[in-house]
């Protein structure tokens, strides 16, 4: 047990996919893992680990933001053993060609600060996706028609931005979509030696200001996981 995290020893897969959700989680784990065990609801936050074609999996809830992510993600490697930790996640589109339910791949992610910002005090540190998930991930999408972006992406320290003008240079400078938790997990992945990726799906879209009901979210959200799930044991 951690402070955030009740499962025993053993407990937690080496791969765990990180949906900011728990009853995500939940959800996920029920459709997609034989025989789900829940394995951690410390603070509400729940986490399930079952079996996909045979291969262990856990999947976690991270909650919502970096600082959330960073306790979790920290946990799940330093103390559990995590080796691959994948975040599946909703997000914002910030660029035309990019539409509601489409799958974004985080090449990068940028952002303003992170927990480890303290760390690199002026440097700023580039985090990035683990290559051999994302080149799974990619043709794991395309073999099936998917509708998939890869790209950079920026993760924001809050949700209700009133930046315009940065929102502005980022649309000009190609970045696909924002959300709350990726930069952090790349960084993470770096410094302990583990692979991450970011896969997202497009719920809301800043330039049209279309969103998903509630109720198309789940049903979208089906392709992330199966992507995740297939990139980690191709």
């Amino acid at each position: 047990m951690t402070v955030h995290i009740g499962a025993k020893p053993g407990e937690i897969a080496e791969t765990v996919l990180m949906p900011g959700d728990p009853l995500r989680a939940k959800w996920a784990a029920e459709r997609f893992l034989e025989n789900p065990v829940c394995v951690n609801e410390v603070r509400g936050m729940l986490g399930f680990t079952g079996t996909w074609k045979g291969n262990r999996v856990t999947i976690h809830g991270s909650g919502m933001g970096m600082p959330s992510l960073s306790i979790y993600a920290n946990e799940l490697i330093k103390d559990y053993g995590a080796k691959t930790l994948i975040r599946i996640g909703s997000c914002g589109a910030m660029q035309e060609k990019v539409a509601l339910r489409d799958v974004i791949l985080a090449t990068t992610s940028s952002t303003l600060s992170t927990p480890s910002s303290g760390i690199f005090r002026e440097l700023n540190f580039a985090p990035c996706a683990d290559f051999g998930l994302l080149h799974k991930a990619y043709h794991v999408a395309e073999g099936r028609g998917m509708p998939i972006h890869v790209g950079g992406i920026y993760s924001s320290d809050v949700f209700y931005d009133e930046r315009p003008d940065l929102n502005e240079q980022m649309q000009r400078h190609g970045i696909l979509a924002v959300e709350m938790e990726a930069a952090e997990l790349y960084t993470l992945a770096a410094r302990y030696g583990c692979r991450a990726l970011a896969v997202l799906t497009v719920s809301d879209h800043l330039l049209t200001e279309e969103a998903l009901p509630s109720e198309d979210r789940q049903s979208s959200f089906s392709d992330m996981v199966e992507i995740a799930l297939e990139a980690a044991f191709a």
